[in-house]
């Protein structure tokens, strides 16, 4: 892209948090269709070589790696492709421009085979679930195109697929297992316990298919667990499937019962506790200024983001010891799909003008905590007050097959707001988020060989019946925003000047605006290159005087402000002059929340100067 990376030291170190998830794009289609058995460490790599900066590189990387793995002796059985699909003006467009996708009401990545959709991953303004599955078929389309020319290119360039290091499993263990473990498994399925008490059970029933048949079939335990696992699902599938009851006792179409509370931190500016079943979050929401937006460094260059939301699933969450620290890829990935789904509800940032910041630390989890990122989260952001368009909801709709292998048929199971036992022993984790009148957010993720239009179609319908029910569940705690902001959000004030004033209002070595943060009480003041002020501070009379004063400024008055005009001049610094280029060794004179001042160069000895500061942006501290 002919940019270098804005770190410090000029190289890259971890994945920024975009190529993250486009590790996760990638993984996701490709995982399934890697041949059972594969036990091969296996590495892949994708790289931007060049950048046109036109369009999104996303489903590019997912095509390129798709076509390596087949092209390799990874046993990986079907080419898979992807394709970006926007919605403009009421039609459907293929691998749009960035241009286009800035108007688009659907950024929608399709990954998936000639014969069935592997991954989905979309954001939408709102659009009914009739418009979200027409733009994964259009996407199809296109990916079954792409999927012929990379098994022509197989064909002429493909090596030999190297299944002769997968061992099958010993003859008659699957048998053996099915009769020695299903009806334990079945009166298991029939306790209706809770996470706790299940997952004891099938530890021990684990370990004990183990004891009593690795005599049988020596250096087989893999094997054995393997066939113990098979059996718990396709009995998972036979219970849905016959009773339509499930382990838990729930209807297939059932949601957990549903507990919160808004508003119950008395500090921060907005609060909720979210519980569904065994799976709780705390989210809250921060407003502030500009300053508060967050800086990412992307192929396109840096930019900021005025809305985002954090996503912290600690150890403790599922009864585990671990490291803490920095979020990792599961993390990331959760986060960036709540933020999603709540970022269509948001108001303009000319209408809103406040930074925002949301934050999901999970306590509890026992099915989709992302999704309740998405409730707690449209809580908490009501609670403080932001003008949101409308509540906002997810939930995740699990999948049940009698043959994992194959592609989902009639008799697929739909299951609404999975457990976390059915998401593992299910074929399909299908999250969908919006309000009453469409989808803002989906993400599809399945263990089978692709998902037909007829069953994702059953998935949205019951999908959105799950999503009514919780939205009504949340009006009955908060059904709008709070009609006033709480006492703890800085007061805001927003005004422009000519930019060719922009020297006058920050002064030399930002003397100026120092003096204006200082003397008025502000929390912060933020200058853009366009000439746009922002203004803030907990006292609604000091933004008044504030603005009055720097426009009297720029006017040439010098305004009131606070008895400035009684004030003698500054003292100026009146010593050498710093040369560019050179290295200086300064001390902080000032801390802000957009920078420190450094003084770099001394004043008088006797005190009638003083020395010479310069402005060290926070983007520029390490």
């Amino acid at each position: 892209a002919g940019l270098t990376s804005g770190a410090y030291n000029k190289r890259d170190g971890r994945p920024a948090e975009h190529e993250i998830l486009v590790c996760r794009l990638i993984d996701r289609p490709l995982r399934p269709l890697i041949a059972d058995g594969w036990r091969h460490e296996t590495q892949l790599l994708s790289w931007v070589i060049s950048y046109d900066g036109i369009r999104s590189c996303d489903p590019l990387a997912i095509i390129a790696s798709a076509a390596a793995l087949y092209l390799s002796d990874v046993p990986l059985s079907k080419p898979v492709a992807a394709a970006e699909v926007g919605y403009i003006d009421e039609q459907f467009v293929l691998n749009p421009t960035k241009e286009d996708m800035e108007k688009s009401r659907l950024h929608l990545t399709v990954a998936g085979t000639k014969d069935a959709v592997l991954m989905i991953e979309g954001a939408a303004d709102f659009l009914p679930e009739s418009i979200m599955m027409e733009a994964v078929q259009f996407g199809h389309e296109a990916i079954k195109t792409l999927c012929d020319g990379i098994e022509a290119l197989g064909k002429v360039a493909g090596k030999e697929k190297m299944y002769d290091t997968i061992i099958p499993p010993p003859e008659g263990l699957q048998e053996r297992v099915d009769d020695l473990m299903m009806e334990r498994v079945d009166n298991m399925y029939n306790m209706v316990a809770n996470k706790e008490e299940m997952g004891s059970v099938m530890s021990q029933l684990s370990k004990g298919v183990v004891e009593e048949l690795e005599e049988e079939y020596p250096d087989n335990k893999v094997a054995i667990k393997k066939a113990f696992k098979d059996l718990l699902c396709r009995r998972l599938f036979e219970k849905g499937n016959r009773d339509g009851i499930r382990c838990d006792g729930r209807k297939l179409d059932e949601v957990r019962r549903l507990d919160m509370e808004a508003g119950f931190l008395p500090r921060v500016h907005g609060s909720a506790l979210f519980t569904r079943g065994e799976t709780q979050t705390i989210a809250t929401a921060t407003l502030g200024d500009s300053g508060m937006k967050q800086k990412i460094d992307k192929i396109d260059g840096p930019q900021q983001k005025r809305f985002y939301l954090q996503y912290t699933f600690p150890p403790s969450c599922v009864g585990e010891t671990g490291r803490v620290g920095a979020p990792g890829r599961r993390e990331v990935g959760h986060g960036n799909l709540a933020e999603r789904a709540i970022a269509a509800s948001l108001p303009s940032e000319e209408d809103f003008p406040y930074t925002i910041r949301v934050e999901s630390l999970i306590t509890e989890s026992n099915g989709s905590s992302s999704m309740a990122s998405v409730c707690g989260g449209s809580l908490a952001l009501m609670d403080a007050g932001v003008p949101v368009k409308a509540p906002v909801a997810g939930i995740a709709m699990g999948m049940l097959l009698g043959d994992k292998g194959g592609v989902s048929d009639e008799n697929a199971v739909i299951l609404s707001d999975i457990l976390g036992t059915e998401d593992a022993l299910g074929t399909m984790d299908f999250k969908v988020a919006g309000d009453r009148e469409g989808i803002s957010t989906f993400q599809l993720d399945i263990k089978c060989e692709g998902l037909t239009f007829e069953t994702m179609g059953r998935a949205l319908a019951q999908a959105r019946e799950g999503r009514l029910h919780i939205l009504d569940e949340m009006d009955k705690v908060l059904s709008g925003p709070r009609k006033d902001l709480p006492s703890s959000v800085p007061k805001m004030a927003t005004f422009s000047i000519p930019a060719e004033s922009i020297g006058k209002v920050i002064g030399p070595g930002g003397k100026q605006i120092r003096a204006v943060i200082e003397d008025f009480n502000l929390v912060n003041m933020d200058v853009a290159e366009d000439g746009s002020i922002q203004l803030t501070s907990m006292e609604s009379e000091k933004l008044t005087e504030a603005e009055t004063f720097v426009k009297a400024l720029v006017a040439g008055g010098g305004g009131p402000g606070r008895g400035r005009d009684k004030k003698e001049p500054r003292p100026q610094y009146q010593g050498p002059e710093a040369e560019v280029g050179k290295i200086y060794k300064g001390k902080i004179s000032g801390i802000h929340s957009w920078g420190v001042f450094v003084e770099i160069l001394p004043g008088a000895e006797d005190g009638s100067y003083p020395g010479l500061e310069g402005l060290c942006h926070v983007s520029e501290l390490h």
